[in-house]
């Protein structure tokens, strides 16, 4: 027999006040599994373990749901911008580093990777900051002639306007040694995920940056809201159990030593700024999203070239990537596809941005020096461009002389490199519209008016849906 049962008038939306990460998500894990209120539940979770209990429903039972109902607040400072962008590459991720739109980044000094000890790599990261500092000075002055004040707004935001439009070009100087910060929002699983990922970087910065978390998690938080409130630790259970992603470093290796031996190509490589592809097949696009990150060519070279193998010879490419796989390694993020793949051959600077949208899977080559720099249009005019010449010339050089992957340190914002982008249509035409408005860097606005021009050769009754603003459509004085 079934008894009805009143249901209570009383408010349905209960806000229930911060808490440590681990007990939120025991808290909320038990809500669902059980018929007592949050008030019970929360009551219950004051009473209780949640170490035991993130044990063994999370770690030992693979419960990974319950690991979404925690979230924390972690901030990175003193790092480098190199070790920003490896943090920040995270698909599930709520986040920001500082601008260089807004702050003077030659005030800040410079990082100097674990390792590097030599006076050159000094000499010419100071020198990459003085060129910073006087490119912008000197642009503040040529926008302030070309760009007079309007009567209708006042001088503090004209200045403002100038600097940081100066700052645009003058970034094209910074490089990815110089320190900077970045706040996340995360979920206790993106956490765990991220902190992996880390702790097998090609970076030592990387690393010892992922030890710390771990050190940050079991320790009192360094900031708190309020005086006289709670300090305990944000998740120590996590902590206990986060290894090194090794499948992930493991893979690349294996993939960048069977591609040494077997994939070869004739001729130069396209150097279109944005080729898209919509692959029609599935297999052929996932073996050549594999190998993009360990090879030095174009994604649609790729395609066309895997396109052509024997069912075999792509499964090859798969089990070679496979096959440091454990029980606990999910699979790639090669894998993971979207309708269509932009391949961006952009300045590093430009990437900084567009690395934010996360509605897609994102994938790069190994950076370098080989695909030279860009020049912005308006240094040009400025009469700066044998200074910034040579100070890319200078720097170029002096990256060829370093060893490893410290060399990186020192590549300039204008330093151009390859990414993949792969998104569905709802994204291409987000990123299309956001990013090809007036108000953002002339760099990325090209490059979301070239994904539209791109969509348009491929998917032309679709392309007309993608209302982006041609880069020859501008206010400088807009912000």
């Amino acid at each position: 027999m079934i008894t009805a049962m009143t249901v209570s008038m009383k408010s349905r939306v209960l806000a229930v006040s911060p808490m440590p990460p681990e007990k939120c998500a025991y808290a909320l894990a038990r809500y669902s599994r059980s018929p007592d209120s949050i008030h019970d539940s929360l009551e219950w979770v004051r009473t209780h373990d949640s170490a035991k209990f993130l044990e063994s429903f999370y770690f030992q039972y693979g419960h990974g749901s319950i690991a979404d109902l925690g979230h924390l607040v972690l901030c990175f400072e003193g790092i480098s911008e190199l070790a920003a962008t490896e943090i920040e590459d995270e698909q599930v991720w709520d986040g920001q580093a500082r601008s260089s739109r807004y702050q003077d980044f030659s005030r800040s000094g410079f990082i100097t990777p674990p390792g590097v000890e030599d006076e050159a790599y000094s000499t010419a990261a100071r020198r990459l900051l003085e060129g910073y500092h006087a490119i912008h000075a000197r642009m503040v002055e040529f926008l302030s002639e070309k760009f007079p004040r309007p009567e209708d707004m006042k001088t503090d935001m004209y200045r403002r306007n100038i600097a940081a439009r100066a700052f645009d070009v003058a970034r094209y100087a910074l490089f990815f040694g110089i320190p900077t910060g970045v706040g996340q929002v995360t979920s206790i699983r993106t956490l765990e995920r991220q902190i992996r990922r880390l702790k097998a970087s090609e970076y030592a910065e990387v690393r010892e940056i992922a030890e710390e978390i771990t050190q940050a998690l079991t320790a009192a938080p360094a900031c708190v809201w309020a005086a006289g409130s709670p300090a305990e630790p944000l998740a120590p259970t996590l902590a206990r159990y986060v290894n090194p992603d090794e499948h992930a470093a493991q893979s690349r290796h294996d993939l960048a030593a069977w591609a040494a031996q077997n994939v070869t190509f004739s001729g130069e490589a396209s150097q279109e700024t944005v080729h898209v592809v919509r692959a029609l097949d599935s297999h052929a696009e996932i073996a050549a999203t594999l190998l993009y990150p360990v090879c030095e060519r174009p994604f649609h070279e790729l395609y066309d070239m895997v396109s052509g193998w024997s069912a075999a010879q792509r499964n090859e490419v798969i089990e070679v990537a496979l096959r440091s796989r454990t029980r606990r390694d999910e699979l790639l993020r090669g894998f993971r596809g979207g309708m269509y793949a932009f391949d961006l051959l952009i300045d590093i600077g430009a990437y900084r941005d567009l690395h934010r949208h996360r509605r897609c899977q994102q994938f790069r080559q190994e950076y370098g020096a080989r695909l030279g720099f860009d020049t912005p249009q308006a240094l040009i005019e400025a009469g700066l461009e044998p200074f910034y010449d040579s100070l890319m010339q200078e720097t170029f050089l002096a990256i060829s002389k370093m060893e490893g992957n410290a060399a990186h340190y020192l590549l300039p914002f204008a330093s151009r490199s390859r990414f993949l982008f792969k998104m569905d249509f709802a994204e291409a035409e987000y990123i299309s519209r956001l990013r090809s408005g007036i108000k953002g860097h002339f760099s990325y606005r090209a490059v979301a008016w070239e994904m539209k021009c791109a969509m348009e050769k491929i998917e032309p009754e679709l392309a007309r849906l993608m209302e982006a603003t041609p880069p020859w459509i501008e206010d400088p004085l807009v912000r």
